[in-house]
């Protein structure tokens, strides 16, 4: 693999493995690269659960069916899937995001509730779909959404997105340090500190609940054109 290219990059998930593929390079490329990454992993490829990620969000579908056959052919993983939205998107959903070109966003209410303040120990705050925190979450206090929740400043109480069954949402906060995390029926406690200046927020991957760097992982990056959430 070309490290100077990244055209892929692997880490470990849970029991699986994440790929992250360039979807610009050759399928040749791709499939030297891959397998270069994957004779490293000797014996704890086989039977591994493989999730292909283009960080794109556009349907690749015939170059991830193509490298999901390659890599079981090759290595014996026992199953590649790609994320749900790299899958083929509906008329409707394309109908959509052209409307939304065509308009502009002028003719969008907002459906975040955006607070700034403090939610202090024994406040509740509670969101149809997305919320915004313009300040603090204390422990005892408690953030519940429908959609994502974005903390501008420190996270040390409780937050539940996706409320109550979406596990497509993610909790962000500038600080980190939740007393416990829900996304959609997941729920998670007893979450390590994570270092002061890093922004960090938590997705599902493979049914858990992961924590990762927003930086670094970019969950927001992966859409290709805006789109009204």
């Amino acid at each position: 693999m070309n490290d100077n290219r990244q055209t892929v990059k692997l880490k470990g998930v849970g029991d699986g493995l994440w790929v992250t593929i360039d979807p610009a390079q050759s399928v040749d490329v791709l499939k030297g690269d891959l397998a270069a990454v994957f004779k490293r992993l000797n014996e704890m490829a086989v039977n591994a659960k493989v999730t292909l990620d283009t960080e794109t969000g556009e349907n690749h579908t015939d170059l991830l069916d193509e490298l999901g056959l390659f890599l079981k052919d090759r290595f014996s993983v026992a199953s590649v899937s790609a994320l749900p939205n790299q899958r083929s998107r509906s008329r409707e959903e394309e109908r959509t995001r052209k409307r939304d070109m065509d308009r502009s966003w002028q003719h969008h209410r907002s459906h975040v509730l955006m607070l700034a303040g403090r939610v202090r120990s024994g406040q509740k705050v509670t969101a149809k779909k997305h919320l915004t925190i313009m300040g603090d979450v204390n422990p005892g206090a408690e953030v519940v959404a429908g959609g994502d929740i974005l903390v501008m400043g420190s996270l040390k109480g409780k937050a539940a997105a996706g409320y109550p069954d979406d596990e497509q949402k993610i909790i962000l906060a500038l600080d980190f340090q939740p007393e416990q995390l829900q996304i959609g029926g997941h729920v998670v406690t007893g979450i390590p500190s994570f270092k002061e200046g890093g922004v960090y927020f938590a997705h599902i991957v493979n049914d858990s609940i992961l924590v990762e760097d927003y930086l670094k992982a970019n969950p927001y990056g992966r859409l290709p054109w805006p789109e009204v959430l």
